[in-house]
């Protein structure tokens, strides 16, 4: 054993002797260089996260730790559903609006009963499964409509979900004007629906865990199952790495991409049905901007715009990364409208990192 360890290490110092010798230095400075420069995005909030630790303690405490995992929990579903868009060399600027209608949908039919506030009085309180049911129909019923006219008619994604978002969006200005409730937000929700996603069966540090971390981290095992062990998942990889080669291997092109942004429909209605309770008090500007956090979130975590190219995992690192700088940004003091500026220039670094890769690889 010791012989072979021996034999180990002598072989690493020969490399790292070989690595800078004069003839192979630049090589091996040109390596380190394009990783660093690939990583950059990373080791930039890295260090920032350490600033943020150093200046306020508070930061890296177990309620803090806890905090920022919830939050990831939060936004993770609408970031899987993205993600898949983003596959497909596409985006979907419908998420936030549709994560916004499913989560008034799912409040308004869960309200208390006796609320003088509440919504729909005479249907009283409908079970939690057929909530889950219709809001997922209808996150992918809108999911279905931008894949079929993205496929149907090779129109860009941007374009297609720029008017989805519209759509969607009158339809929630709509719905929340109906029944008892003339457009004010959507509250006095019913204690098992509280219960469902905010409750907790699990503490930590005095710190209780809520539900719907739990349920969130069922929906990436979902997502991870299908994109790595089914011929749906293969298929849609294919698609997005070349769309002529997937067409001529027997890929149907119209079903898969209108599947793809369907899951992501139903993603976004989960992340409504969570953020429902988790808001308890949902408006017209629920779920906005929510596609921005997750596009976000996406190219950090690897999902390339180049198509083809994405890991769950690597999602939901980049969830964490996001939520990590921004409940950071907040501990320390910085205005929050400068969140905005910062949250721009991640996605246009991280996206200027994700092509300097692909045109390195050609």
């Amino acid at each position: 054993m010791s012989n072979a360890i021996t034999a180990r290490l002598n072989g690493f110092r020969n490399s790292f002797k070989n690595a800078w010798k004069p003839e192979n230095r630049k090589t091996t400075l040109k390596r380190i260089g394009n990783g660093l420069l690939n990583n950059a995005l990373f080791i930039l909030m890295l260090i920032a996260i350490i600033i943020i630790a150093i200046k306020n303690p508070n930061f890296i405490r177990p309620t803090s730790i806890i905090n920022i995992i919830s939050q990831t929990a939060a936004y993770l579903p609408v970031a899987l559903g993205v993600a898949g868009c983003i596959v497909l060399t596409g985006t979907d600027l419908s998420a936030g609006r549709i994560v916004g209608l499913t989560a008034c949908v799912s409040a308004s039919l869960l309200q208390a009963v006796g609320s003088s506030t509440k919504m729909w009085p005479q249907i009283g309180v409908v079970p939690i499964p057929v909530v889950i049911l219709l809001v997922v129909i209808i996150g992918a019923a809108f999911g279905a409509f931008n894949g079929f006219f993205v496929a149907k008619f090779k129109l860009h994604p941007f374009i297609v979900t720029l008017g989805t978002q519209l759509i969607v969006y009158t339809l929630l200005l709509l719905y929340i004007k109906q029944g008892n409730n003339n457009g004010m937000a959507i509250s006095s929700l019913d204690a098992s629906y509280s219960n469902f996603v905010k409750g907790s069966f699990l503490t930590i540090a005095g710190t209780a865990i809520p539900n719907y971390v739990w349920i969130a981290l069922i929906l990436a095992a979902v997502m991870w199952f299908i994109w790595n062990k089914t011929t749906f998942g293969k298929n849609m990889f294919a698609l997005g790495s070349n769309e002529e080669a997937a067409r001529v291997s027997g890929v149907n092109v119209l079903m898969t991409t209108i599947m793809v942004f369907a899951l992501a429909g139903a993603m976004y209605a989960f992340t409504g049905f969570i953020e429902g309770a988790r808001v308890a008090s949902n408006n017209a500007n629920t779920g906005l901007n929510y596609e921005l956090d997750a596009i976000a979130a996406c190219v950090i975590g690897g999902v390339s715009f180049v198509g083809g190219i994405g890991k769950i995992r690597g999602i939901i690192i980049g969830v964490l990364m996001l939520r990590l700088i921004f409940i950071g940004l907040n501990m320390v003091s910085i205005d929050q409208d400068l969140q905005y500026l910062i949250k721009g220039g991640i996605i246009l670094f991280a996206c200027a990192l994700d092509m300097r890769k692909y045109l390195v690889k050609r």
